[in-house]
């Protein structure tokens, strides 16, 4: 019995709750680099903020949305970018679907799987309760990732839309956005798909379209703006 008890699990559909933690003031202090503005207000923005989401899935498909909502101080200067997202992905037709509410409006896109160039690592680190493997991926040539995923759930999803690793990622951290994802609880038994299914709200574009219409838009931001973007491209 020890042995058995030893041996690796595998399950091949999965209920996760993520918190993704920001670090506000990290954040508005890269993005107003060189101002005098973030020292005079720094006090005004919270030290950080949690979102809560779900992500349900197994080999064929999964759904990642938004969860229980974290209720914010109104007098804080802050207000989360890109915490709305709603990602489907169908990992065998190799595309995902996903609605992106940006400020008034709001995009369904539909592209193929985001293409990161990933690297693993010997490193190793216990997430509730299964152990994972670190990841180093670039997105975009430009944007890095760090991620920890396990193979013993069959899924090779993530948050928001990272996919790619031999497993499922139950850790992830964008440092350019001073954001991580991390798994709270896991669900392996019972998991119900029949929910699974793409969002259909939203002005149907391709994921340049989107980008393109968002550039236009940040030029008027300056690079206040043009580092946001980041929110919308994962």
């Amino acid at each position: 019995m020890q042995e058995v008890s030893a041996q690796a699990r595998f399950f091949s559909s999965v209920r996760i709750e993520f918190e993704k933690t920001t670090s506000v003031r990290q954040l508005m202090k890269d993005l107003q680099e060189n101002s005098s503005w973030y020292e005079q207000n720094k006090d005004r923005y919270p030290v950080s903020t949690i979102d809560q989401y779900i992500f349900t899935g197994d080999s064929s498909k999964s759904l990642f949305q938004p969860g229980k909502e974290t209720p914010l101080d109104p007098r804080a200067w802050y207000r989360p970018v890109g915490d709305k997202n709603i990602v489907y992905t169908d990992y065998q037709r190799g595309i995902s679907i996903a609605q992106k509410p940006v400020f008034e409006e709001t995009f369904l896109v539909e592209d193929s799987l985001q293409k990161i160039k990933w690297k693993i690592t010997p490193d190793v680190r216990n997430i509730a309760g299964y152990d994972c493997r670190k990841a180093i991926g670039i997105l975009n040539d430009s944007i890095a990732i760090f991620a920890f995923y396990t193979e013993e759930l069959m899924v090779t999803g993530g948050p928001e839309g990272i996919t790619g690793l031999p497993g499922m990622i139950l850790g992830m951290g964008i440092p350019r956005l001073h954001a991580t994802w991390f798994a709270t609880k896991i669900e392996v038994f019972d998991v119900k798909m029949n929910k699974v299914v793409p969002a259909t709200k939203g002005k149907k574009v391709t994921r340049s379209v989107m980008m393109k219409a968002l550039e236009a838009v940040s030029r008027e931001w300056g690079s206040y703006g043009s580092k946001l973007l980041i929110n919308f491209v994962i």
